[in-house]
């Protein structure tokens, strides 16, 4: 911009300030916040629509076609619709690609009525809660791939609350959550298949390590990823360690059996439950017969830098939930797929 643009554009401006601070009631006027509300709004409906059309009229080159009014960032903006199509703009929709980005944003971590709330504040544009609702479910996510190869990776599962009949107890699902460490994240309700095809789609290591509590469930999902041979399967040290002190007895014995279960030792910690006949050690072997070829020596495992915990899918889960259990939270059954996959995009960076 010359010299000489500018000087004309600050002209221009503060002739367009003086014309609307004209029309601004002086009670609009009384503090600081009053004042940035009171120019927001004016930016909306008067200033920037008309900077806007301006542009979509010059950049486009054609007026021609049915008009719809698109709600913006830029306030409301009148599109034809061959400016919509060259635009990319997507038919029949009513909010722009920027402005449903951001609604989606703010509705991955809060209800949609505080989303609506929050967004009002924020931009000083109106979108309805129950309109927040259908951009999500009617929002085609992108399944994201993973820029390198995963090393690591681990699942686990998380509950949602369900909606049922009134006058019924509300039902609690599990869905299943799966993070590649230092990547990416997914989680799906009741749809194994497409978890494990999505985590089979990756840039998954010759013998990746998949980490796990003891649940059946979890296992038995790992057992889909990638050939056996390309996986190592790694049972999480510290719910191993959980289970060992839930036997109880002498603290001191106790040490001794996680010091060699840290190093693998197996043979050495079944000695040192025999002459116990009691159902917590019953149970712990049994646990230790279960997943024996899922424990390693941990101590070599931490020194090569390898992963012994399963912290990162649970810290997903937690993440997660923040948004599926909101104080008083129930979720139609056919909505929660949805609302799963808005949620890892908004982790995975992947809503942008």
């Amino acid at each position: 911009m010359t010299p000489e643009e500018t000087k004309e554009l600050d002209n221009a401006l503060e002739t367009v300030a003086a014309i609307l601070f004209k029309h601004t009631p002086p009670e609009q006027l009384q503090d600081f916040e009053s004042l940035e509300r009171s120019v927001r709004d004016h930016l909306l409906e008067q200033v920037s629509p008309r900077v806007g059309n301006f542009f979509k009229s010059n950049a486009i080159g054609t007026l021609s076609g049915r008009k719809r009014k698109v709600q913006s960032c830029l306030g409301v903006l009148r599109v034809s619709q061959k400016q919509a199509v060259k635009l990319g703009l997507k038919d029949r929709t009513r909010l722009s690609p920027l402005l449903e980005k951001s609604c989606l944003l703010l509705s991955a971590n809060v209800s949609y009525e505080n989303a609506a709330r929050d967004l009002q504040v924020l931009t000083g544009i109106s979108v309805s809660h129950s309109t927040q609702q259908r951009l999500v479910q009617r929002t085609q996510w992108s399944e994201v791939q993973a820029s390198e190869v995963v090393e690591t990776l681990s699942v686990d599962g998380g509950k949602v609350r369900l909606r049922t009949p009134i006058g019924q107890e509300s039902q609690w699902r599990d869905y299943k959550a799966v993070t590649l460490h230092g990547r990416l994240c997914g989680a799906w309700l009741q749809d194994n298949e497409a978890l494990l095809k999505w985590v089979n789609q990756q840039p998954l290591a010759a013998g990746v390590n998949c980490l796990g509590d003891g649940h059946d469930g979890v296992w038995n999902l790992i057992s889909g990823i990638t050939p056996p041979e390309h996986r190592r399967e790694t049972l999480d040290w510290y719910h191993l360690a959980e289970n060992l002190y839930k036997v109880g007895g002498s603290l001191q014995r106790l040490k001794q059996v996680e010091s060699d279960l840290w190093r693998g030792r197996i043979d050495q910690v079944k000695l040192a439950f025999v002459g116990w006949n009691t159902p917590q050690v019953k149970n712990f072997l049994g646990y230790l017969h279960k997943h024996r070829h899922r424990i390693p020596d941990y101590q070599s495992y931490q020194q090569q830098g390898i992963c012994i915990g399963s912290g990162a899918v649970e810290s997903t889960i937690k993440q997660i939930g923040r948004r599926l259990k909101l104080s008083g939270a129930q979720w139609k059954q056919k909505n929660v797929a949805q609302v799963l996959k808005q949620r890892c995009a908004y982790l995975n960076f992947a809503i942008a």
